[in-house]
């Protein structure tokens, strides 16, 4: 297994996408480092590109865990617990594919996916596997670090002081405890799966349209309705009886999507 490295950041051998990165450090001369935020785990095997990522999040005032394989990131995340996971498709020993199953099978704790990798299967398996955003490479630092900062807003997310819970005869939230149960059961949701649904349980019985549920759930200048797709199709799998036939999430055709408890429908609509 690779070594684990916790010590400051080089900049030496960056090539590449990681003379971008450099060449953009540089552009932003004399940045102060600022309050420590929140801890990121960066899992990322070329080294240059790790430490010069790592670098320009401390001088955000993040703090920073480096792994430079699956197994490592994993090992780092159980002893550790971050509050946020940067994690590469192409890893030694586990790749990133694994590294995301294994987290979720665990954890709902946020996780960014980084790839050079332009394909759209691609970004649609990590999101359907629990990946809550992702990022194609080359990108820039800027770019990067609005996704991460609204990820880390979103997983904090709390709704008002109004509606602290919901219950209806299959779903109930207890939005203080972020916790979610279906039929009694208590469920896992990543934190765009339980901001998405909170968001169309505020709205039950109207329907939210796609522009809406991005607006809200990912933020602004977000258009990818293809992300949306795969996070109902994935909310579907948690608390539907049959996904396939859903009876609480239901698709407006040409608009987007409408929660409505069992108990609110119409006779015509069951």
């Amino acid at each position: 297994m690779s070594a684990v490295s916790l010590s400051s950041p080089t900049m030496l051998g960056a090539t590449g996408f990681g003379e971008a990165l450099l060449d953009e450090l540089h552009r932003e001369p004399g940045r102060a480092k600022g309050q420590d935020k929140a801890s990121l785990l960066l899992v990322e095997d070329d080294r240059s590109v790790n430490d010069l990522l790592a670098l320009r999040f401390r001088l955000q005032g993040y703090r920073v865990l480096q792994a430079f394989n699956g197994l490592s990131g994993l090992e780092m995340y159980a002893n550790l617990h971050p509050d946020l996971v940067l994690l590469d498709l192409i890893l030694p020993e586990l790749d990133g594919w694994q590294v995301l199953k294994q987290l979720r099978e665990h954890s709902s704790t946020p996780v960014l996916m980084m790839t050079g990798r332009n394909q759209e299967r691609d970004e649609l398996r990590g999101l359907s596997l629990g990946a809550d955003d992702y990022v194609l490479k080359p990108f820039s630092f800027s770019k990067l670090l609005a996704r991460v900062e609204a990820l880390i807003r979103r997983s904090r997310y709390v709704i008002d002081e109004d509606a602290r819970s919901y219950e209806d005869s299959v779903l109930s939230l207890d939005l203080a405890r972020r916790q979610v149960c279906v039929r009694g059961e208590g469920i896992e949701l990543s934190p765009t799966e339980y901001r998405l649904l909170v968001t169309l349980v505020q709205g039950h019985g109207r329907a939210l349209s796609h522009e809406e549920l991005l607006q809200e759930v990912w933020g602004p200048n977000y258009d990818s309705t293809d992300c949306l797709k795969v996070s109902v199709a994935s909310l579907r799998r948690k608390i539907e009886a049959d996904p396939h036939e859903p009876s609480l999430i239901h698709t407006c055709w040409g608009i987007g999507y409408r929660y409505e408890a069992l108990e609110e429908r119409s006779p015509s609509a069951a």
